[in-house]
């Protein structure tokens, strides 16, 4: 007889596929609430720490990709993951980071880095993701 595995935590498996996508880029990614755009207080430090490596690495062009999560029309999250993006960028302009070095990007619901139906999986979809373009 052959006993069943518990069933996995559904936050788990959630956490640790989020942490691989964001392991794609040395900069750290920035979450944003529920149909907002604007950077939360917690977000600031990752900018931060964002900025650090963007100074370190002057020669360096990003690409910040606005993804939002599954709820709401296509037409909708395009725009709101535009706005996202461009609050990223806007953010690092503001602190001395050169435009031209920043482009921004909109996929909206289009493009989940988590899969599911819930908060747990929602919350990690609604972001703005950092991808080096070249150093």
């Amino acid at each position: 007889m052959v006993t069943p595995l518990p069933a996995p935590r559904a936050e788990q498996p959630v956490k640790q596929e989020a942490q691989a996508a964001r392991q794609e880029s040395p900069l750290k990614d920035i979450f944003f609430d529920f149909d907002r755009s604007n950077i939360r207080p917690d977000a600031k430090a990752a900018l931060a720490e964002d900025m650090g490596w963007l100074r370190t690495h002057a020669t360096a062009a990003i690409t910040i990709e606005g993804h939002c999560d599954e709820r709401g029309t296509s037409e909708y999250n395009l725009a709101l993951g535009e706005r996202r993006a461009q609050a990223a960028k806007d953010y690092l302009v503001a602190s001395g980071i050169t435009a031209k070095r920043v482009t921004t990007v909109s996929y909206g619901k289009e493009r989940p880095f988590i899969l599911g139906h819930n908060e747990s999986a929602w919350k990690w979809n609604r972001q703005a993701h950092f991808v080096v373009k070249e150093k």
